[in-house]
C-alpha cells in the first residue's frame, strides 16, 4: 500500500483544509473527485492522530462525511425512463451537492477575509496628523484687518457650517418645542441683505449662524451660498480653520 505523506501549514478547520486539497488538484468545487480528496484528507488525519492533536475531533467527523460519500457514489444510480429525468435524478441525488455548496460559500468569506487583511495591512503603513494651526507662520500685512487669503469654497462654508452646529449641540439645551412657523431661503437672502448692508464691518458667519434655531440653521446657510453665487457678498478667511467672514462685496473688494 502506497504511503502518503501530506505537509501543511495550520488550517483553521475542515472545510479549510478541503478548500486546500480541492484548490492544489485543480478540480472544481462542484465536481469534487471524492475518491482522490478523500485519500488525501485521510492522510492527513492519520498525520493529527500521531500529533495528538486538540482539536483532531473535529476533522474526524468530516472524515465520516467523506467516507459516506465515497460510498454512496460507488453505488450505481437506476435508470431514469429518459435522458432530461436522468439528468434530474443525478443532480438532485449527488451527495456531493451539499458539501459543495458549504466550501462555496466558505471559499467567498475565506477570500473577502483576506482582502479586508490587505486593507488592514495598507492602512497600517500610512499615518495621519490631527489638523493644527499654522497662523503663527503666516506674516500677514496689515494685523488689525481681517486678511484675505482668498480661495473661500464650498468645502470651507460647509466646515464652518458643521462648527456652528456642533456648539450648538455641546450647549445641552432642553428639547425645544416644534413649531409650525418654517423659514424659507428667500426669506433668508433678505435677512443676510440687511445684516451685511447695516453692519459697521465684517459680519463674522459662524455668530451670525450660532444666533440662530436649530431649525432655522440649515435655510441660513444655503441662503449665504446663493449670495455667494449671485456675487453679492464675499467671504473672506483670516486663517486656516478661523472664522468666516461676510462682507458686501463692495465692501471686500480689492
Amino acid at each position: 500500500m502506497q504511503t502518503y505523506s501530506v505537509k501543511i501549514d495550520a488550517f483553521e478547520g475542515p472545510l479549510d483544509l478541503l478548500l486546500h486539497l480541492i484548490q492544489q488538484a485543480e478540480v472544481d468545487i462542484y465536481d469534487i473527485p471524492v475518491a482522490q480528496i478523500t485519500e488525501q484528507y485521510m492522510a492527513y488525519i492519520h498525520s493529527m492522530q500521531e500529533l495528538a492533536l486538540d482539536y483532531a475531533s473535529e476533522y474526524l467527523v468530516m472524515a465520516s462525511t467523506l467516507l459516506a460519500m465515497k460510498s454512496r457514489m460507488l453505488l450505481p444510480i437506476e435508470e431514469a425512463e429518459d435522458m432530461e429525468a436522468d439528468e434530474m435524478l443525478e443532480d438532485e441525488d449527488d451527495p456531493r451537492r451539499e458539501l459543495a455548496e458549504k466550501l462555496a460559500a466558505y471559499k467567498q468569506y475565506k477570500e473577502a477575509a483576506g482582502t479586508l487583511e490587505t486593507f488592514e495591512s495598507e492602512r497600517m503603513e500610512k499615518f495621519s496628523k490631527a489638523p493644527s494651526q499654522v497662523d503663527d507662520y503666516i506674516q500677514h500685512e496689515d494685523e488689525q484687518a481681517v486678511p484675505d487669503v482668498g480661495g473661500i469654497t464650498v468645502y470651507d462654508m460647509i466646515q464652518a457650517y458643521q462648527n456652528a452646529k456642533n456648539r450648538l449641540k455641546k450647549a445641552n439645551e432642553p428639547p425645544a418645542v416644534v413649531k409650525p412657523d418654517t423659514f424659507t431661503v428667500e426669506a433668508q437672502i433678505e435677512d443676510v441683505r440687511e445684516k451685511v448692508k447695516t453692519s459697521t464691518g465684517p459680519v463674522s458667519f459662524t455668530n451670525w449662524l450660532a444666533a440662530r434655531p436649530p431649525a432655522e440653521l440649515v435655510a441660513s446657510f444655503l441662503a449665504v451660498l446663493e449670495l455667494m453665487k449671485g456675487g453679492e457678498i464675499l467671504c473672506r478667511q483670516d486663517g486656516n480653520f478661523s472664522d468666516i467672514w461676510m462682507y458686501r462685496k463692495e465692501e471686500g473688494a480689492s
